[in-house]
């Protein structure tokens, strides 16, 4: 068996499968578990892939350690979407994080993760950990004046996603953090989804002082390269102390990697620009 994945008419992405665990519609997306012969066990969601065990860790280690070190003392932590748990396992390394809140929309998410991937639910049972079962949109309304960091987890652009990539949602987001918030943003594909990185940013340059995106590798989305946009209320990341970061269990992050991945290649430093 294959698993195919659209991303244009032109464009697919193919994996062969060993089995299918799971196949199921929630109330919001449907969701998929699946073995693969090369990258182990992967969430789907409407037929793209979220996570998967051979990789997972670039995704989650990039969109948590860059603001998690930006901030010189990120306390309180929301993270919207992420049901995988895979974000909070990293923001829990760090010592001075008293709460990480994770706001999920979807329970089937959560329930698939307990059952199929084991070694990350298991961030679930940590004491600062708090799991809220609700839309993160509407959640981040009601709060003002209340995070330190707001990581955006999301999945791509489509079904109950599409509005984590608009206007209000970030002045939201910015309402929500304190007065030296960071926002932190997973911005699609700089070859698919240029369109979507130049709104974003657009948008938040309108919010923030400082805006920047930054890149990973990431073999299984598409391309193989993936755009972070990360958005501070009053740090910049070149005064991030990378000390915090020695000697911490990561597989793809590193200080070094935290320097190099805001060096854009020309392209998208040129499409940024226009």
């Amino acid at each position: 068996m294959w698993f195919i994945e659209d991303e244009t008419p032109g464009y697919k992405l193919q994996w062969k499968i060993n089995r299918v665990l799971l196949q199921k519609q929630t109330p919001y997306q449907y969701l998929e578990v699946i073995e693969m012969e090369e990258f182990g066990r992967a969430l789907l969601l409407d037929g793209a892939i979220q996570i998967t065990e051979k990789d997972e860790f670039i995704y989650n280690e990039m969109i948590s350690h860059v603001p998690m070190l930006t901030h010189p003392n990120p306390g309180k932590v929301l993270i919207i979407g992420g049901g995988d748990g895979g974000a909070a396992r990293e923001v829990l390394k760090y010592k001075e994080v008293e709460e990480v809140q994770l706001i999920e929309i979807d329970e089937e998410v959560i329930n698939a993760i307990r059952e199929f991937f084991p070694g990350l639910a298991g961030v679930f049972d940590d004491p600062r950990f708090k799991l809220i079962v609700d839309d993160g949109i509407e959640f981040v309304k009601s709060k003002q004046d209340e995070y330190d960091v707001i990581i955006v987890d999301s999945s791509d652009p489509v079904g109950p996603a599409v509005n984590l990539f608009e206007y209000p949602f970030y002045n939201d987001c910015f309402r929500a953090l304190k007065q030296d918030g960071i926002l932190n943003i997973q911005s699609e594909s700089p070859f698919f989804n240029r369109d979507i990185i130049k709104k974003v940013t657009g948008i938040l340059n309108g919010l923030f002082e400082y805006v920047n995106t930054y890149l990973a590798c990431i073999p299984t989305y598409p391309s193989g390269l993936w755009s972070f946009t990360m958005a501070s209320k009053a740090y910049n990341y070149s005064g991030a102390s990378l000390e915090r970061a020695r000697g911490m269990n990561t597989h793809y992050f590193t200080p070094d990697v935290f320097q190099a991945c805001f060096k854009l290649p020309r392209f998208v430093h040129d499409f940024l620009k226009e």
